[in-house]
C-alpha cells in the first residue's frame, strides 16, 4: 500500500508447438532482457521504458517488450488498435471501436469513437499511454484515458510496452503497466507508403496513406527538420455484412429481447384506467389454453397469430419472439426483430495525423527541439432505429396514449385489419373497437441511428536535452495537449414533441408489410421533425506539463559497476471541460443520449511530483534498482509510492528477476463531478432482492416478478484514490546463443477500487447496499443508484512466457517464437471488509475485462535475401459463457445450449519483398482460413457483440493487404 502524508480526498497450445509457427518475442519483439548480462557493459546507454536511468538495455531487470515498426508492418497491423488485439499482454475488453457501437450504458456513453490500452487486464484507465515518453492528453469527452486513434502509427520508430507497475516512475494510472509510442527523432530524405486491407466477403476495408520528408544533418547542418501526414480511412462494415451477426439462434440459447418489430407489436398497457381504453383492453385469454386459464397475452403480433402467415412474412430480420428463453408467458405470439444486424460491427472511421520535429545542435552537448503531434478523428456510429413503444405516461419525453395508433379516416383500412385479425382468433368480446392501438414498433421510415464524433487532437513540445560534464545527462521539456471531442446527431433522430404529433395523427403506419411504403406525406413529417445536426456534447481534456530529468553516475562504484542515478521533477495542470447538452433550444429529442446533468466548466488540478531512481550493482551477477515518487495532488493530497527490483544472473545463460512496488490512481474528473443521470432498464430478467435474492425474475416463483426500475449514474466527489500493490518474479534462459526462454510471474491487487456499482454486486450484497435500491411509497422499486463507489478491490495473477528458437534453414535463416499469458486468478470484492470472490477466470464478464486463461501467438518467419515469409497463428481460450434468462431462473434449458464460448484460433501469413531498389512490398493474408468469431449467447442491450465475442476477435474475416514504401532519395 502507498505511503500517505495525508489522505487523498476529493476538491489448441500442442498443435500450435508441433506446428513450429508471436507476439512479443524476437519474432515481433525483442526483451529487453536477456539471461547474461556480462556483454551488457559493451553497449550504448539509452532510457527504457520502466526506468529513467540510461543504460544497456540488455541490462534492465524489469519486462519491457520493444516491437519494431517494421515487423508491425510485416504482419499487417495499422493502427494502435489493432496492435493491442494482438499483443497477448493486453486485456480482452471493452476498448475497441467494435465493443462501443450501438446502445451503451452510462458509462460506456462517453466511448464515441475510443481506442484504450488496457494492459494485463486493468482497464484502460489504469494503463499508461507515452508519447516519446511524455503523457498525453486523455480523449476530449470522457477524460479517462487515451485514445489510440490519436496516436500517429505510420511514424513510429518502436513501441516499447512494460509489463509491470510505474507508480514509482510516472505516477498515476501506471497499474496494468505502460506502452510508450516511440517516433522517429530525426531523419533526412522523402519516402511514401500506401496500405490497402481488403476483406474477401465485403465491408471494413481499410486504406492508409503516408508521407515522409525531412532535411538536414544534426552533425553537418547541426539541425535537422522533418515531418509526417498519415490518412487512414476505415469503411463501415455492418452487422448484416457477416452471417454470424445472426441473434436468431434460439435453440443455442440466443434470441432476440425486443418486440419492437418493424410490423408492429400489439400491446395491453392494464387491466384499468388508460390501459383499459386501449384496443387490446387487458390483454386476451387464449382460446389453445383452453377453459379455465386466467394467463392473458398482453403483446401479440397478429402475422403470428395461428393460420397467419408468421413473422418471418415482416421482413428479412424478423422473427417469432422466444417467450420461453425469456421467461414471458404472456408474449407467446409476440415477434422479434435482429436488431444487433442492423447496427455497426466496424464504425467508419477516418483520420489525418501529422507529426512535426525540428532539431537544433547547440553543442557538441546540448540541444534543443520542437515537436508538434497533431490528429482530428471522424468516427461515425451508426445502429438501428428507435423503438417507439406506447406508454400511458403523460410526460413531454413518453409517447403516452396521446400517440397510439388511432381510428380515423387516415387510418381506417389498417386499424380493421388488426381489429379483424384479433377478433378471429380471439374474439370480439374482449377487445375495445375504436380505442386507440397500443403497440412496440421499430420505426424503419425514421432511418437508423446515427452520432457523429470528431475528435482534435494535438501536443506541443519544446524541449532541451544534453550532457552536464562527462557523467550526468539531462532532458527539459515543456508541453501542452489538448484532445477536444465533440458527438453530434446524424440520421434517427427527431424531435419528441414533432414525433408525438406524427404518430398520434395516424400518419406514420407501423403495420406496414415488406413492399409496402409510408406515405410522401409522412415522410416529409419525418424529415421536418430531424433533429440531425445537433451537438450531443462535447468536451476536452487539457493536460501541460513540465518535466526534467537528471541521470547519471553518484560517482562511486561497487563491486558490479558504477552507481547510476537519476531524479526529475514532473509538474502538471489537469483540466477538463464538458457539456452534455450545450443546446438553446431545448426541445426534447426522442432517445438522444444527451448528458444534460454533466456540464462541468474548466475543472482542473495541479501535481506536483519529485522522483528518485538509484541503480546499485552490488556484484557483476546482481544487481537493484530502488526508485520513489512523491505526488502532490491539489485539493487531493500526497502520495508516496516505492518500486524495488533485481536482476540476479547465478550462471552464465540464466538469470532471474523481480520487482515489488505500490500504484495509485486518482479518481478522473467525471467520476468525481458527473451530475446524477437516469437510464431506464429494459430487461425482463431483473427482479427485487429483498423479496427474490436470485435478483433473477422468474414469474413462476412469487416475489420474483419482473422489474424495471431506472438506474442512476453519476459522480461522486467523496471518493478515494484507488491504490495497488504489484509483485513479478521471473526467470530468463539463454543457455545457447539460439534458444531463449522467460518466464514471469505477476500479481496486481488493487483496492478501493472506483467503478459504477455494479448491479450483481448490489444484487448478491443486498444487505449491505439496501440503501441502493430506491423505492417508492409502496415499497416498490423505482430506482437503483450505481453511481461510482469506491467498493472492495481485486486480486489477479498470472504467468507470461516467452521463448525464441533461431538458426540456419533451407540457405536462409528462420525464427521460432511463442509468446503466451496465462491468468491463473482473478478475483474481486464487493466491500474492503468481505472476501474475495470465486476464481472468475475463464468465467462470462459482460463489461470491461475479458479474463480468458490462456492466450499465445505463434509466429514462424522465414528469412533469405531479400525475401521474408512469415507465418502466425493466434490463439484465444474459451470461456464459461453468459447464461441466458431461461437458464438462470431454470425454467427453459435450449436444446442445443452450449455452456461454453468455444476457442478462437486464426492464422495469418505474410510476404516482404526488398530486391527492388528504394522500394519494400509486403503482401499479408490474415485469417486464412475466414475463421468467424466464436459463438456467444449474448445480444447487446449495453454491450456490443450480439452472438459474437467483440472482446476477442477480429470481425472482419479473412483480408488481404499490400503495404508499398517507395524512398524517393
Amino acid at each position: 500500500m502507498p505511503a500517505r502524508t495525508r489522505p487523498l480526498k476529493p476538491s489448441h497450445l500442442a498443435a500450435a508447438i508441433v506446428l513450429g509457427l508471436a507476439i512479443p518475442g524476437t519474432s515481433l519483439a525483442q526483451d529487453a532482457t536477456p539471461a547474461s548480462g556480462s556483454s551488457a557493459r559493451t553497449l550504448d546507454t539509452v532510457t527504457v521504458t520502466g526506468s529513467r536511468i540510461k543504460r544497456t538495455e540488455v541490462e534492465a531487470q524489469l519486462p519491457v517488450t520493444v516491437l519494431q515498426k517494421e515487423r508491425i508492418d510485416e504482419l499487417g497491423i495499422s493502427s494502435a488498435e489493432q496492435l493491442l488485439m494482438f499483443l497477448n499482454i493486453a486485456g480482452n475488453s471493452s476498448d475497441n471501436l467494435a465493443s462501443n457501437g450501438g446502445i451503451v450504458s452510462e458509462e460506456q456513453r462517453g466511448n464515441n469513437g475510443v481506442s484504450g490500452a488496457n494492459l494485463r487486464g486493468q482497464g484502460a484507465d489504469a494503463t499508461l499511454v507515452l508519447l516519446n515518453g511524455r503523457r498525453v492528453a486523455t480523449h476530449g469527452l470522457k477524460g479517462r484515458a487515451v485514445d489510440l486513434n490519436s496516436i500517429p502509427f505510420a511514424a513510429l520508430d518502436r513501441v516499447e510496452v512494460l509489463r509491470d507497475g510505474a507508480s514509482a516512475v510516472y505516477g498515476t494510472d501506471a497499474i496494468g503497466g505502460v506502452i510508450n509510442f516511440i517516433t522517429k527523432t530525426d531523419y533526412t530524405g522523402l519516402e511514401a507508403s500506401t496500405f490497402v486491407d481488403v476483406t474477401e466477403d465485403g465491408g471494413g476495408n481499410i486504406f492508409r496513406a503516408n508521407l515522409l520528408g525531412g532535411w538536414g544533418d544534426l552533425d553537418n547542418d547541426r539541425w535537422n527538420v522533418f515531418g509526417t501526414v498519415t490518412y487512414k480511412k476505415n469503411e463501415i462494415l455492418r452487422g448484416t455484412d457477416r452471417d454470424y451477426s445472426n441473434t436468431f439462434q434460439a435453440d443455442r440459447g440466443l434470441s432476440p429481447d425486443t418486440r419492437g418489430t418493424p410490423f408492429a407489436t400489439v400491446f395491453s398497457l392494464g387491466t384499468t384506467g388508460v390501459g383499459a381504453t386501449s384496443l387490446l383492453r387487458n390483454g386476451q385469454l387464449d382460446p389453445a389454453d383452453g377453459p379455465g386459464s386466467t394467463l392473458r397475452q398482453s403483446a401479440i403480433n397478429i402475422l403470428d397469430l395461428p393460420g397467419a402467415a408468421g413473422c418471418e412474412s415482416g421482413g428479412d430480420m424478423m422473427g417469432a419472439y422466444d417467450h420461453r428463453l425469456w421467461s414471458s408467458a404472456a408474449s407467446r405470439y409476440a415477434c422479434a426483430w435482429d436488431y444487433p444486424a442492423a447496427a455497426i460491427i466496424q464504425q467508419p472511421q477516418e483520420s489525418v495525423d501529422f507529426i512535426g520535429r525540428a532539431t537544433f545542435k547547440i553543442s557538441d552537448n546540448h540541444q534543443a527541439y520542437v515537436e508538434l503531434v497533431g490528429s482530428q478523428v471522424d468516427v461515425e456510429k451508426t445502429f438501428e432505429p428507435n423503438q417507439i413503444s406506447s406508454s400511458t405516461s403523460a410526460a413531454t419525453t413518453a409517447l403516452g396514449p396521446t400517440t397510439w395508433y388511432p381510428l380515423n379516416a387516415l387510418t381506417q383500412d389498417t386499424y380493421d385489419m388488426v381489429y379483424d385479425a384479433l377478433a378471429a382468433y380471439f374474439g370480439a368480446g374482449n377487445l375495445n373497437y375504436g380505442a386507440p392501438i397500443a403497440y412496440r414498433w421499430r420505426c424503419i421510415a425514421c432511418g437508423p441511428r446515427q452520432i457523429e464524433t470528431t475528435t482534435k487532437s494535438y501536443r506541443f513540445l519544446a524541449a532541451f536535452e544534453g550532457s552536464l560534464g562527462s557523467k550526468w545527462d539531462y532532458n527539459v521539456g515543456l508541453s501542452r495537449a489538448s484532445s477536444k471531442s465533440e458527438s453530434t446527431l446524424g440520421s434517427g433522430y427527431h424531435y419528441t414533441d414533432s414525433l408525438r404529433t406524427i404518430l398520434g395523427s395516424g400518419l406514420l403506419n407501423p403495420f406496414l408489410l415488406p413492399g409496402q411504403e409510408q406515405s410522401a406525406a409522412a415522410m416529409s413529417a419525418l424529415d421536418a421533425a430531424s433533429a440531425a445536426g445537433v451537438m450531443l456534447y462535447g468536451g476536452e481534456s487539457i493536460l501541460t506539463t513540465l518535466d526534467a530529468t537528471f541521470s547519471g553516475s553518484l560517482g562511486f562504484s561497487l563491486p558490479g559497476g558504477e552507481v547510476l542515478a537519476a531524479t526529475g521533477i514532473d509538474l502538471r495542470r489537469e483540466e477538463f471541460k464538458f457539456d452534455g447538452d450545450s443546446r438553446v433550444d431545448k426541445r426534447p429529442i426522442f432517445n438522444a443520449p444527451f448528458d444534460e446533468s454533466n456540464i462541468l466548466n474548466d475543472v482542473s488540478r495541479d501535481i506536483k511530483a519529485l522522483y528518485a531512481e538509484v541503480y546499485l550493482p552490488l556484484l557483476d551477477n546482481l544487481d537493484i534498482t530502488v526508485a520513489g515518487r512523491y505526488d502532490d495532488y491539489d485539493g487531493f493530497g500526497s502520495t508516496t509510492n516505492p518500486k524495488v527490483s533485481f536482476k540476479f544472473a547465478p550462471f552464465d545463460g540464466v538469470a532471474l528477476r523481480g520487482a515489488y512496488s505500490t500504484g495509485f490512481k486518482v479518481p478522473s474528473f467525471n467520476q468525481l463531478f458527473n451530475g446524477v443521470t437516469e437510464t431506464q432498464y429494459t430487461g425482463l430478467d431483473l427482479a427485487d432482492p429483498a423479496t427474490c435474492p436470485s435478483g433473477i425474475a422468474n414469474p413462476a416463483v412469487a416475489g420474483c416478478e419482473s422489474i424495471r426500475p431506472v438506474e442512476l449514474f453519476g459522480g461522486k466527489e467523496d471518493l478515494q484514490p484507488e491504490e495497488s500493490t504489484q509483485k513479478s518474479f521471473g526467470v530468463v534462459l539463454a543457455p545457447v546463443d539460439w534458444l531463449n526462454v522467460s518466464v514471469d510471474w505477476w500479481e496486481i491487487e488493487r483496492e478501493n477500487t472506483i467503478r459504477s456499482a455494479p448491479r450483481d454486486i448490489l444484487i448478491q450484497y443486498y444487505d449491505v447496499f439496501a440503501a441502493n435500491w430506491i423505492r417508492d411509497a409502496s415499497g416498490e422499486v423505482v430506482a437503483i443508484d450505481r453511481r461510482y463507489i469506491n467498493s472492495g478491490g481485486s486480486l489477479m495473477r498470472g504467468i507470461e512466457i516467452d521463448g525464441n528458437v533461431m538458426g540456419d534453414l533451407a540457405g536462409g535463416t528462420f525464427r521460432l517464437n511463442l509468446n503466451g499469458s496465462y491468468i491463473n486468478t482473478f478475483k474481486t470484492k464487493a466491500l474492503e471488509t468481505l472476501p474475495y470472490t470465486d476464481n472468475l477466470v475463464g468465467d462470462y464478464v459482460r463489461y470491461y475485462n475479458l479474463p480468458i486463461k490462456w492466450k499465445h501467438t505463434l509466429t514462424f518467419t522465414w528469412q533469405k535475401g531479400d525475401w521474408s515469409h512469415n507465418v502466425s497463428q493466434i490463439y484465444r481460450d474459451g470461456y464459461n459463457d453468459e447464461l441466458p434468462v431461461s437458464v438462470r431462473n431454470n425454467s427453459y434449458i435450449p436444446e442445443n445450449w452450449n455452456p461454453r464460448v468455444s476457442n478462437y484460433t486464426t492464422y495469418n501469413y505474410s510476404l516482404v519483398y526488398s530486391g527492388i531498389e528504394r522500394m519494400k512490398l509486403t503482401f499479408g493474408i490474415k485469417n486464412l482460413f475466414n475463421e468467424d468469431p466464436p459463438f456467444t449467447a449474448h445480444q447487446n442491450d449495453f454491450a456490443a457483440g450480439a452472438a459474437w465475442e467483440t472482446r476477442i476477435a477480429d470481425p472482419r474475416g479473412r483480408a488481404y493487404s499490400l503495404l508499398m514504401e517507395y524512398k524517393f532519395r
